[in-house]
Protein backbone atom coordinates (compact mmCIF):
# COMPACT_ATOMS: atom_id res chain seq x y z
CA UNK A 1 0.00 0.00 0.00
CA UNK A 2 0.96 3.28 -0.82
CA UNK A 3 1.56 5.77 1.38
CA UNK A 4 -1.51 8.20 0.10
CA UNK A 5 -3.55 4.48 0.01
CA UNK A 6 -2.43 3.74 3.45
CA UNK A 7 -3.50 7.38 5.38
CA UNK A 8 -6.70 7.91 3.04
CA UNK A 9 -10.07 6.81 4.96
CA UNK A 10 -12.96 5.70 2.79
CA UNK A 11 -16.00 7.18 4.17
CA UNK A 12 -17.77 3.64 4.55
CA UNK A 13 -14.95 2.32 6.09
CA UNK A 14 -15.52 -0.70 9.19
CA UNK A 15 -13.36 -1.52 11.70
CA UNK A 16 -12.58 -5.18 9.69
CA UNK A 17 -11.47 -2.49 6.80
CA UNK A 18 -9.16 -0.59 8.88
CA UNK A 19 -7.76 -3.81 10.33
CA UNK A 20 -7.14 -5.21 7.41
CA UNK A 21 -5.30 -2.04 5.50
CA UNK A 22 -2.93 -1.66 8.67
CA UNK A 23 -1.82 -4.86 8.59
CA UNK A 24 -0.58 -4.21 4.58
CA UNK A 25 0.64 -0.94 6.30
CA UNK A 26 2.83 -2.95 7.97
CA UNK A 27 4.22 -5.26 5.44
CA UNK A 28 1.63 -8.54 6.63
CA UNK A 29 1.25 -10.58 3.37
CA UNK A 30 -0.78 -13.19 3.94
CA UNK A 31 -3.54 -13.87 6.82
CA UNK A 32 -3.60 -17.12 8.28
CA UNK A 33 -7.04 -18.04 9.00
CA UNK A 34 -8.90 -21.24 10.13
CA UNK A 35 -12.49 -19.58 9.95
CA UNK A 36 -15.49 -19.46 12.21
CA UNK A 37 -18.78 -17.79 12.91
CA UNK A 38 -16.94 -14.85 14.13
CA UNK A 39 -15.42 -13.87 10.82
CA UNK A 40 -18.30 -12.71 8.75
CA UNK A 41 -17.00 -8.84 9.00
CA UNK A 42 -13.77 -9.81 8.38
CA UNK A 43 -14.76 -11.62 4.98
CA UNK A 44 -17.12 -8.84 4.14
CA UNK A 45 -13.93 -7.06 3.73
CA UNK A 46 -11.75 -9.10 2.20
CA UNK A 47 -14.28 -9.58 -0.39
CA UNK A 48 -14.87 -5.92 -0.72
CA UNK A 49 -10.97 -5.13 -1.31
CA UNK A 50 -11.28 -7.76 -4.03
CA UNK A 51 -13.83 -6.18 -5.63
CA UNK A 52 -11.98 -2.62 -5.57
CA UNK A 53 -8.58 -4.14 -6.32
CA UNK A 54 -7.93 -2.26 -2.45
CA UNK A 55 -4.35 -3.67 -1.71
CA UNK A 56 -4.93 -6.05 1.66
CA UNK A 57 -3.05 -9.26 2.97
CA UNK A 58 -3.75 -12.41 1.04
CA UNK A 59 -6.33 -14.66 3.19
CA UNK A 60 -5.21 -18.53 3.23
CA UNK A 61 -7.26 -21.14 4.74
CA UNK A 62 -5.58 -23.59 7.15
CA UNK A 63 -7.68 -25.95 8.79
CA UNK A 64 -6.04 -26.31 11.89
CA UNK A 65 -4.82 -23.83 14.34
CA UNK A 66 -2.03 -25.08 15.21
CA UNK A 67 -0.85 -25.47 11.52
CA UNK A 68 -1.58 -22.16 11.12
CA UNK A 69 1.20 -20.46 14.06
CA UNK A 70 3.32 -23.37 12.69
CA UNK A 71 3.46 -21.20 9.40
CA UNK A 72 3.54 -17.94 10.79
CA UNK A 73 6.38 -19.10 12.69
CA UNK A 74 8.29 -20.89 9.71
CA UNK A 75 7.52 -17.62 7.42
CA UNK A 76 8.93 -15.34 9.95
CA UNK A 77 12.36 -17.35 10.25
CA UNK A 78 12.99 -17.33 6.85
CA UNK A 79 11.85 -13.62 5.89
CA UNK A 80 11.67 -11.73 8.98
CA UNK A 81 8.48 -10.33 8.73
CA UNK A 82 5.68 -11.25 11.42
CA UNK A 83 2.28 -12.48 9.73
CA UNK A 84 -1.25 -12.61 11.20
CA UNK A 85 -3.19 -15.46 11.99
CA UNK A 86 -6.48 -15.18 12.66
CA UNK A 87 -8.77 -18.11 15.16
CA UNK A 88 -12.22 -18.75 16.06
CA UNK A 89 -13.12 -17.75 19.81
CA UNK A 90 -12.34 -19.57 22.70
CA UNK A 91 -12.07 -22.86 20.90
CA UNK A 92 -9.79 -21.66 18.29
CA UNK A 93 -7.54 -20.41 20.75
CA UNK A 94 -7.01 -23.38 22.87
CA UNK A 95 -5.75 -25.43 19.33
CA UNK A 96 -3.05 -22.71 19.09
CA UNK A 97 -1.51 -23.06 22.41
CA UNK A 98 0.75 -25.79 21.10
CA UNK A 99 2.46 -24.18 18.79
CA UNK A 100 1.60 -20.48 20.11
CA UNK A 101 4.41 -21.89 23.14
CA UNK A 102 6.90 -22.63 20.96
CA UNK A 103 6.68 -18.95 18.96
CA UNK A 104 7.34 -17.77 22.54
CA UNK A 105 10.22 -19.76 23.82
CA UNK A 106 11.51 -18.75 20.31
CA UNK A 107 11.02 -15.12 20.27
CA UNK A 108 8.97 -14.96 17.18
CA UNK A 109 7.09 -12.40 16.86
CA UNK A 110 3.19 -12.60 15.61
CA UNK A 111 -0.04 -11.08 15.56
CA UNK A 112 -2.93 -13.58 16.79
CA UNK A 113 -5.58 -12.63 16.25
CA UNK A 114 -9.30 -14.51 18.07
CA UNK A 115 -13.23 -13.51 17.38
CA UNK A 116 -15.05 -13.98 20.60
CA UNK A 117 -18.63 -14.34 21.17
CA UNK A 118 -20.75 -11.25 20.01
CA UNK A 119 -21.20 -8.87 22.92
CA UNK A 120 -24.89 -8.44 22.39
CA UNK A 121 -27.44 -10.79 22.66
CA UNK A 122 -30.04 -8.83 20.35
CA UNK A 123 -30.17 -5.30 19.31
CA UNK A 124 -26.53 -4.67 17.27
CA UNK A 125 -25.98 -5.66 14.27
CA UNK A 126 -23.22 -8.46 14.53
CA UNK A 127 -25.45 -10.00 17.64
CA UNK A 128 -25.76 -13.15 18.55
CA UNK A 129 -27.03 -15.95 16.17
CA UNK A 130 -25.79 -19.07 16.67
CA UNK A 131 -26.54 -21.79 19.43
CA UNK A 132 -22.77 -21.80 20.49
CA UNK A 133 -22.11 -17.91 20.80
CA UNK A 134 -23.20 -18.31 24.74
CA UNK A 135 -21.15 -21.78 25.46
CA UNK A 136 -18.21 -20.43 23.70
CA UNK A 137 -17.67 -17.30 25.51
CA UNK A 138 -15.05 -17.04 28.79
CA UNK A 139 -14.64 -15.30 31.74
CA UNK A 140 -11.50 -14.01 30.17
CA UNK A 141 -10.69 -15.71 27.15
CA UNK A 142 -7.20 -14.41 26.70
CA UNK A 143 -6.24 -16.14 30.41
CA UNK A 144 -5.31 -19.29 28.65
CA UNK A 145 -2.30 -18.06 27.08
CA UNK A 146 -1.23 -14.64 29.11
CA UNK A 147 1.49 -15.87 30.29
CA UNK A 148 2.68 -16.96 26.92
CA UNK A 149 2.15 -13.66 24.64
CA UNK A 150 3.78 -10.53 25.66
CA UNK A 151 0.95 -8.40 25.26
CA UNK A 152 -2.99 -9.22 24.97
CA UNK A 153 -6.12 -6.46 24.54
CA UNK A 154 -9.30 -6.84 23.27
CA UNK A 155 -10.91 -4.24 20.91
CA UNK A 156 -13.02 -2.30 22.70
CA UNK A 157 -13.93 0.57 20.11
CA UNK A 158 -13.71 1.02 16.38
CA UNK A 159 -12.10 4.05 16.63
CA UNK A 160 -8.99 2.92 17.83
CA UNK A 161 -8.44 0.21 16.07
CA UNK A 162 -5.25 1.71 14.52
CA UNK A 163 -3.60 2.40 17.89
CA UNK A 164 -4.52 -1.09 18.85
CA UNK A 165 -2.90 -2.27 15.69
CA UNK A 166 0.31 0.33 15.78
CA UNK A 167 0.64 -1.43 19.73
CA UNK A 168 0.49 -4.80 18.82
CA UNK A 169 3.44 -4.21 16.68
CA UNK A 170 5.39 -2.38 18.88
CA UNK A 171 5.48 -4.97 21.78
CA UNK A 172 6.10 -7.70 18.96
CA UNK A 173 9.01 -6.59 16.96
CA UNK A 174 10.54 -4.86 20.38
CA UNK A 175 13.44 -7.26 21.83
CA UNK A 176 12.88 -9.73 23.03
CA UNK A 177 10.22 -10.43 20.39
CA UNK A 178 6.88 -12.61 20.75
CA UNK A 179 4.03 -12.78 19.69
CA UNK A 180 0.30 -11.39 20.58
CA UNK A 181 -2.92 -11.54 21.36
CA UNK A 182 -6.30 -9.27 19.92
CA UNK A 183 -9.56 -10.59 20.34
CA UNK A 184 -12.05 -9.17 17.88
CA UNK A 185 -16.14 -8.84 18.49
CA UNK A 186 -17.94 -9.24 16.04
CA UNK A 187 -20.26 -6.00 16.37
CA UNK A 188 -17.12 -4.16 16.96
CA UNK A 189 -15.44 -5.13 13.68
CA UNK A 190 -18.58 -4.57 11.68
CA UNK A 191 -18.38 -0.77 13.07
CA UNK A 192 -18.21 1.75 11.03
CA UNK A 193 -14.62 3.65 12.31
CA UNK A 194 -13.28 6.67 12.21
CA UNK A 195 -9.37 5.20 12.55
CA UNK A 196 -7.53 5.51 10.09
CA UNK A 197 -4.57 2.71 8.78
CA UNK A 198 -1.33 5.12 8.62
CA UNK A 199 1.70 3.99 9.65
CA UNK A 200 2.01 6.15 13.13
CA UNK A 201 4.70 7.84 14.24
CA UNK A 202 6.17 5.34 16.61
CA UNK A 203 9.35 4.16 16.28
CA UNK A 204 10.93 0.66 17.96
CA UNK A 205 13.07 0.43 20.94
CA UNK A 206 17.24 -0.12 19.39
CA UNK A 207 17.83 -3.93 19.84
CA UNK A 208 20.23 -4.05 22.91
CA UNK A 209 23.83 -3.54 22.81
CA UNK A 210 26.23 -4.31 25.00
CA UNK A 211 27.65 -2.91 28.12
CA UNK A 212 31.03 -1.75 26.99
CA UNK A 213 32.60 -2.46 31.05
CA UNK A 214 31.04 -6.03 30.83
CA UNK A 215 32.68 -6.50 27.30
CA UNK A 216 36.17 -5.37 28.26
CA UNK A 217 35.94 -7.62 31.13
CA UNK A 218 34.81 -10.57 28.93
CA UNK A 219 37.84 -9.76 26.64
CA UNK A 220 39.85 -10.25 29.82
CA UNK A 221 38.80 -13.08 31.22
CA UNK A 222 38.97 -14.86 27.00
CA UNK A 223 42.60 -13.36 26.79
CA UNK A 224 43.79 -14.87 29.66
CA UNK A 225 41.76 -18.46 29.05
CA UNK A 226 43.96 -21.54 28.30
CA UNK A 227 41.05 -23.56 27.64
CA UNK A 228 38.15 -21.33 25.89
CA UNK A 229 33.95 -22.44 25.16
CA UNK A 230 31.34 -21.35 23.58
CA UNK A 231 28.39 -22.97 23.61
CA UNK A 232 25.88 -22.21 21.46
CA UNK A 233 22.01 -22.70 20.76
CA UNK A 234 20.07 -19.53 19.01
CA UNK A 235 23.13 -17.70 18.06
CA UNK A 236 22.89 -18.15 14.28
CA UNK A 237 19.05 -16.56 14.30
CA UNK A 238 20.07 -14.23 12.44
CA UNK A 239 22.69 -14.30 9.10
CA UNK A 240 24.59 -11.18 10.77
CA UNK A 241 25.00 -13.12 14.43
CA UNK A 242 26.75 -16.15 11.66
CA UNK A 243 28.88 -14.07 10.33
CA UNK A 244 30.42 -12.61 13.28
CA UNK A 245 30.46 -15.67 15.18
CA UNK A 246 32.37 -17.57 12.41
CA UNK A 247 34.83 -14.29 12.30
CA UNK A 248 35.41 -14.19 16.21
CA UNK A 249 36.23 -17.59 16.59
CA UNK A 250 38.11 -18.28 13.33
CA UNK A 251 40.36 -15.28 14.53
CA UNK A 252 41.33 -16.15 18.02
CA UNK A 253 40.90 -19.66 17.67
CA UNK A 254 37.46 -20.23 19.70
CA UNK A 255 36.13 -23.68 20.33
CA UNK A 256 32.11 -23.65 19.47
CA UNK A 257 29.82 -26.47 20.80
CA UNK A 258 26.40 -26.08 19.08
CA UNK A 259 24.31 -27.60 21.62
CA UNK A 260 20.20 -28.19 20.58
CA UNK A 261 21.06 -26.21 17.93
CA UNK A 262 17.86 -24.88 16.31
CA UNK A 263 19.75 -22.07 13.91
CA UNK A 264 22.71 -22.67 12.35
CA UNK A 265 25.40 -20.43 14.44
CA UNK A 266 28.28 -21.81 12.77
CA UNK A 267 28.92 -23.90 9.20
CA UNK A 268 29.39 -27.16 10.31
CA UNK A 269 32.21 -27.62 8.36
CA UNK A 270 33.93 -24.66 10.00
CA UNK A 271 36.84 -25.64 11.87
CA UNK A 272 35.77 -23.91 14.87
CA UNK A 273 32.79 -26.18 15.19
CA UNK A 274 33.14 -29.17 17.69
CA UNK A 275 30.13 -30.66 17.69
CA UNK A 276 26.47 -30.60 18.77
CA UNK A 277 27.38 -32.39 22.74
CA UNK A 278 28.77 -30.20 25.93
CA UNK A 279 31.16 -32.94 26.55
CA UNK A 280 34.22 -33.42 26.87
CA UNK A 281 35.06 -29.82 26.28
CA UNK A 282 32.90 -28.52 28.87
CA UNK A 283 34.88 -30.24 31.59
CA UNK A 284 38.11 -29.04 30.65
CA UNK A 285 37.51 -25.45 30.02
CA UNK A 286 38.75 -22.56 32.68
CA UNK A 287 36.03 -20.04 30.55
CA UNK A 288 32.51 -20.96 28.95
CA UNK A 289 30.87 -18.28 27.08
CA UNK A 290 27.47 -19.39 27.03
CA UNK A 291 26.04 -17.31 23.57
CA UNK A 292 22.19 -16.79 23.84
CA UNK A 293 21.38 -20.98 24.68
CA UNK A 294 18.67 -21.38 27.75
CA UNK A 295 20.15 -24.71 28.82
CA UNK A 296 24.42 -25.14 27.92
CA UNK A 297 24.66 -28.41 29.68
CA UNK A 298 22.29 -30.92 31.74
CA UNK A 299 23.25 -30.00 35.28
CA UNK A 300 22.12 -33.70 36.82
CA UNK A 301 24.36 -35.33 33.90
CA UNK A 302 27.38 -32.93 33.37
CA UNK A 303 28.73 -29.95 33.92
CA UNK A 304 32.29 -27.63 34.15
CA UNK A 305 34.89 -27.12 36.94
CA UNK A 306 34.17 -24.99 39.90
CA UNK A 307 36.58 -22.81 38.93
CA UNK A 308 35.74 -22.33 35.19
CA UNK A 309 34.11 -18.77 34.87
CA UNK A 310 30.70 -18.47 32.98
CA UNK A 311 29.47 -15.77 31.01
CA UNK A 312 26.23 -15.11 29.52
CA UNK A 313 25.77 -13.69 26.22
CA UNK A 314 21.87 -12.56 24.75
CA UNK A 315 18.90 -10.19 24.34
CA UNK A 316 17.83 -12.24 27.55
CA UNK A 317 21.24 -13.42 28.90
CA UNK A 318 18.74 -15.07 32.02
CA UNK A 319 15.65 -16.29 30.28
CA UNK A 320 13.48 -13.93 32.77
CA UNK A 321 10.44 -15.99 31.67
CA UNK A 322 11.88 -19.68 33.08
CA UNK A 323 10.55 -20.20 36.39
CA UNK A 324 13.50 -22.21 37.10
CA UNK A 325 16.66 -21.64 35.73
CA UNK A 326 20.27 -21.55 37.99
CA UNK A 327 23.15 -22.17 35.87
CA UNK A 328 25.92 -19.96 37.12
CA UNK A 329 26.98 -16.66 35.93
CA UNK A 330 29.79 -14.89 36.53
CA UNK A 331 29.20 -12.26 33.70
CA UNK A 332 25.87 -11.48 31.96
CA UNK A 333 25.89 -9.19 29.03
CA UNK A 334 22.73 -7.52 27.59
CA UNK A 335 23.26 -7.67 23.58
CA UNK A 336 22.24 -9.22 20.27
CA UNK A 337 24.24 -11.81 19.76
CA UNK A 338 25.89 -10.01 16.42
CA UNK A 339 26.47 -6.94 18.59
CA UNK A 340 27.74 -8.02 21.65
CA UNK A 341 30.21 -10.74 19.33
CA UNK A 342 31.82 -7.86 17.47
CA UNK A 343 32.01 -5.68 20.32
CA UNK A 344 34.14 -8.73 21.85
CA UNK A 345 36.09 -8.78 18.39
CA UNK A 346 37.47 -5.41 18.97
CA UNK A 347 38.30 -5.62 22.64
CA UNK A 348 39.77 -9.01 22.00
CA UNK A 349 42.05 -7.67 19.66
CA UNK A 350 43.44 -4.89 21.41
CA UNK A 351 44.32 -7.76 23.95
CA UNK A 352 46.17 -10.17 21.86
CA UNK A 353 47.25 -11.06 18.58
CA UNK A 354 45.43 -13.82 16.38
CA UNK A 355 49.15 -14.83 15.45
CA UNK A 356 50.31 -14.95 18.90
CA UNK A 357 51.60 -19.21 19.03
CA UNK A 358 49.64 -20.19 21.94
CA UNK A 359 46.42 -18.96 20.22
CA UNK A 360 48.16 -20.55 16.70
CA UNK A 361 48.36 -23.53 18.70
CA UNK A 362 44.69 -24.51 19.78
CA UNK A 363 43.87 -23.27 16.13
CA UNK A 364 45.57 -26.33 14.62
CA UNK A 365 44.93 -28.26 17.45
CA UNK A 366 40.65 -27.33 17.45
CA UNK A 367 40.75 -27.74 13.55
CA UNK A 368 42.50 -31.14 13.59
CA UNK A 369 39.83 -32.01 16.26
CA UNK A 370 37.29 -30.90 14.21
CA UNK A 371 38.66 -32.80 10.73
CA UNK A 372 38.74 -35.85 12.89
CA UNK A 373 35.37 -35.51 14.55
CA UNK A 374 34.05 -34.95 10.79
CA UNK A 375 35.62 -37.80 9.23
CA UNK A 376 34.70 -40.28 11.90
CA UNK A 377 30.76 -39.27 11.20
CA UNK A 378 31.25 -40.11 7.83
CA UNK A 379 32.74 -43.35 8.43
CA UNK A 380 29.76 -44.00 10.72
CA UNK A 381 27.35 -43.31 7.94
CA UNK A 382 28.90 -45.20 5.32
CA UNK A 383 28.99 -48.39 7.57
CA UNK A 384 25.23 -47.62 8.41
CA UNK A 385 24.68 -47.76 4.20
CA UNK A 386 25.89 -51.45 4.26
CA UNK A 387 23.35 -52.42 7.21
CA UNK A 388 20.25 -54.37 6.97
CA UNK A 389 18.27 -51.44 8.56
CA UNK A 390 18.31 -47.43 8.12
CA UNK A 391 19.79 -45.82 11.17
CA UNK A 392 18.78 -42.07 11.65
CA UNK A 393 23.07 -41.35 10.66
CA UNK A 394 22.50 -42.78 7.08
CA UNK A 395 18.95 -41.28 6.55
CA UNK A 396 20.35 -38.09 7.32
CA UNK A 397 23.46 -38.76 5.54
CA UNK A 398 21.48 -39.62 2.41
CA UNK A 399 19.36 -36.70 3.04
CA UNK A 400 22.25 -33.99 2.99
CA UNK A 401 23.44 -35.56 -0.23
CA UNK A 402 19.85 -35.37 -2.16
CA UNK A 403 18.49 -32.07 -0.97
CA UNK A 404 22.02 -30.31 -1.76
CA UNK A 405 23.34 -26.78 0.50
CA UNK A 406 20.58 -24.33 -0.22
CA UNK A 407 17.73 -26.69 0.69
CA UNK A 408 15.90 -25.69 3.85
CA UNK A 409 15.60 -28.12 6.34
CA UNK A 410 13.12 -27.65 8.95
CA UNK A 411 14.01 -30.34 11.61
CA UNK A 412 11.57 -31.47 14.59
CA UNK A 413 13.84 -34.24 15.84
CA UNK A 414 15.46 -37.13 14.23
CA UNK A 415 17.74 -35.43 11.61
CA UNK A 416 21.25 -35.91 12.58
CA UNK A 417 23.67 -32.95 11.42
CA UNK A 418 26.49 -34.73 12.35
CA UNK A 419 25.74 -36.76 9.42
CA UNK A 420 23.79 -33.77 7.48
CA UNK A 421 26.15 -30.74 7.57
CA UNK A 422 24.38 -27.12 6.61
CA UNK A 423 26.93 -24.65 5.03
CA UNK A 424 24.68 -21.48 4.65
CA UNK A 425 22.58 -19.44 7.15
CA UNK A 426 19.13 -19.80 6.86
CA UNK A 427 19.18 -23.38 5.95
CA UNK A 428 18.70 -24.97 8.88
CA UNK A 429 15.99 -24.68 11.34
CA UNK A 430 15.34 -27.01 14.36
CA UNK A 431 11.96 -27.26 17.03
CA UNK A 432 11.93 -24.35 19.81
CA UNK A 433 13.30 -25.51 22.88
CA UNK A 434 9.90 -25.83 24.52
CA UNK A 435 9.40 -29.20 22.01
CA UNK A 436 5.60 -28.93 21.28
CA UNK A 437 4.94 -31.43 18.91
CA UNK A 438 3.73 -30.94 15.71
CA UNK A 439 5.11 -27.70 14.18
CA UNK A 440 7.60 -28.81 11.70
CA UNK A 441 5.16 -29.47 8.87
CA UNK A 442 3.58 -26.28 9.72
CA UNK A 443 6.76 -24.81 10.26
CA UNK A 444 8.09 -25.53 6.43
CA UNK A 445 4.83 -24.88 4.66
CA UNK A 446 4.84 -21.24 6.25
CA UNK A 447 9.42 -21.41 5.32
CA UNK A 448 7.59 -22.31 1.87
CA UNK A 449 5.67 -19.68 1.70
CA UNK A 450 8.47 -17.43 2.44
CA UNK A 451 10.60 -18.54 -0.12
CA UNK A 452 8.52 -20.23 -3.24
CA UNK A 453 11.69 -20.63 -5.41
CA UNK A 454 13.83 -22.97 -2.69
CA UNK A 455 13.58 -26.38 -1.76
CA UNK A 456 12.21 -26.97 1.44
CA UNK A 457 12.30 -30.30 3.54
CA UNK A 458 10.97 -30.91 6.54
CA UNK A 459 12.42 -34.03 8.65
CA UNK A 460 10.18 -35.19 11.51
CA UNK A 461 9.84 -38.19 14.00
CA UNK A 462 6.38 -40.26 13.30
CA UNK A 463 5.01 -39.06 16.38
CA UNK A 464 5.47 -35.21 15.10
CA UNK A 465 3.88 -35.87 11.68
CA UNK A 466 0.84 -37.40 13.82
CA UNK A 467 0.73 -34.26 16.06
CA UNK A 468 0.89 -32.35 13.24
CA UNK A 469 -2.66 -33.02 11.96
CA UNK A 470 -0.82 -34.03 8.10
CA UNK A 471 -4.22 -34.47 6.24
CA UNK A 472 -4.64 -30.64 7.20
CA UNK A 473 -0.82 -29.99 6.02
CA UNK A 474 -1.26 -31.90 3.08
CA UNK A 475 -4.62 -30.05 2.38
CA UNK A 476 -2.70 -26.58 2.25
CA UNK A 477 -0.04 -27.84 0.71
CA UNK A 478 -2.04 -28.63 -2.41
CA UNK A 479 -4.62 -25.84 -2.05
CA UNK A 480 -2.50 -22.98 -1.84
CA UNK A 481 0.41 -24.60 -4.07
CA UNK A 482 3.11 -24.88 -1.36
CA UNK A 483 5.29 -28.30 -2.21
CA UNK A 484 7.56 -29.29 0.28
CA UNK A 485 9.53 -32.24 0.78
CA UNK A 486 8.60 -34.07 4.15
CA UNK A 487 10.54 -37.11 5.67
CA UNK A 488 9.58 -39.44 8.09
CA UNK A 489 11.76 -40.91 9.96
CA UNK A 490 9.50 -43.89 11.38
CA UNK A 491 10.48 -45.86 14.34
CA UNK A 492 6.83 -46.81 15.49
CA UNK A 493 8.18 -44.88 18.83
CA UNK A 494 7.64 -41.88 20.71
CA UNK A 495 11.50 -42.00 21.64
CA UNK A 496 11.77 -39.01 24.02
CA UNK A 497 9.42 -40.89 26.03
CA UNK A 498 11.53 -44.08 25.73
CA UNK A 499 14.84 -42.81 26.18
CA UNK A 500 13.74 -40.65 29.37
CA UNK A 501 12.20 -43.58 31.13
CA UNK A 502 15.20 -45.97 29.95
CA UNK A 503 17.63 -42.97 31.41
CA UNK A 504 15.58 -43.41 34.79
CA UNK A 505 14.49 -47.24 34.92
CA UNK A 506 17.45 -48.36 33.00
CA UNK A 507 17.64 -51.72 35.37
CA UNK A 508 13.80 -51.68 35.89
CA UNK A 509 10.94 -53.21 34.24
CA UNK A 510 10.62 -50.57 32.08
CA UNK A 511 13.65 -51.67 30.66
CA UNK A 512 12.94 -55.40 30.63
CA UNK A 513 9.87 -53.87 28.62
CA UNK A 514 12.39 -52.42 26.43
CA UNK A 515 11.09 -49.33 27.53
CA UNK A 516 7.92 -49.55 24.55
CA UNK A 517 5.00 -49.25 27.32
CA UNK A 518 3.45 -45.80 26.32
CA UNK A 519 6.13 -44.86 23.67
CA UNK A 520 4.91 -47.70 21.10
CA UNK A 521 3.13 -46.01 18.06
CA UNK A 522 2.78 -49.18 16.02
CA UNK A 523 1.08 -50.55 14.12
CA UNK A 524 2.23 -47.47 11.96
CA UNK A 525 0.03 -45.71 9.51
CA UNK A 526 0.87 -45.95 5.68
CA UNK A 527 1.91 -42.24 5.71
CA UNK A 528 2.76 -42.42 1.97
CA UNK A 529 -0.64 -42.69 1.14
CA UNK A 530 -1.70 -39.89 2.61
CA UNK A 531 0.56 -37.43 0.68
CA UNK A 532 -1.19 -39.29 -2.33
CA UNK A 533 -4.92 -38.63 -1.28
CA UNK A 534 -3.56 -34.50 -1.35
CA UNK A 535 -2.35 -35.35 -4.50
CA UNK A 536 1.38 -35.47 -3.96
CA UNK A 537 4.19 -38.09 -4.39
CA UNK A 538 4.58 -40.99 -1.63
CA UNK A 539 6.96 -43.95 -0.97
CA UNK A 540 8.11 -46.20 1.84
CA UNK A 541 12.01 -47.08 2.26
CA UNK A 542 12.65 -50.17 4.28
CA UNK A 543 16.34 -50.68 3.09
CA UNK A 544 19.23 -48.49 3.62
CA UNK A 545 20.19 -49.13 -0.29
CA UNK A 546 17.23 -47.99 -1.99
CA UNK A 547 16.92 -44.83 -0.01
CA UNK A 548 19.49 -42.24 -1.95
CA UNK A 549 17.07 -43.43 -5.09
CA UNK A 550 13.92 -42.59 -3.40
CA UNK A 551 14.92 -38.97 -1.70
CA UNK A 552 16.16 -38.43 -5.43
CA UNK A 553 12.35 -39.46 -6.92
CA UNK A 554 11.11 -37.72 -4.37
CA UNK A 555 13.37 -34.39 -4.28
CA UNK A 556 12.30 -33.99 -8.79
CA UNK A 557 8.47 -34.31 -7.45
CA UNK A 558 8.76 -31.34 -5.43
CA UNK A 559 11.15 -29.36 -7.80
CA UNK A 560 10.32 -30.54 -11.52
CA UNK A 561 6.14 -31.35 -10.76
CA UNK A 562 5.78 -29.16 -8.53
CA UNK A 563 4.13 -31.60 -6.26
CA UNK A 564 4.26 -32.21 -2.77
CA UNK A 565 6.21 -35.58 -1.41
CA UNK A 566 6.47 -37.47 1.24
CA UNK A 567 9.18 -40.49 2.12
CA UNK A 568 7.62 -42.92 4.63
CA UNK A 569 11.57 -43.97 5.99
CA UNK A 570 11.48 -47.52 8.30
CA UNK A 571 14.02 -46.97 10.86
CA UNK A 572 15.55 -48.82 13.31
CA UNK A 573 16.14 -46.01 16.72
Amino acid sequence: MDNETAQTLRNDATAADVLLDALTARGVGYFLANPGTDFPPIIESFAAAAETGRPVPKPLVIPHENAAVAMAHGHYLISGQPQAVMVHTSVGTGNTLNTLINASRDNIPMLLLAGRSPLTERGAFGARTRYIHWAQEMFDQAGMLREIVKWDYELKSPDNIDDVIARAFEIAMTSPRGPVYLTLPRETLAMASAASAKLPRRALPAPPHPDPAAIETLAQWLAAAKSPLIIAANAGRRAEDAAALARLCERFALPVISFRERYLALPSLHPMHQGYQPRPLLGEADLILVLDCDVPWIPSLEGPKPECRIAHLGEDPAFARYPLRSFPADLSITATVAAGVAALERALAARVSPDDPAIAARRAALAERSAAQRARWAAEAERDAEGEAITPAWASRAIADSVGPEAVIVNEYPLRLEYCPRTLPGSYFGLAPSGGLGWGFGAALGAKLAAPDRLVVATLGDGAYVFANPTACHWVAQAHGLPILTVVFNNSLYGAVRGSTLEMYGQGAAARAQGRIMAELGPSTAFEMLVEAAGGYGQRVDKPADLPAALARAVAAVTREKRQALVNVVCRY
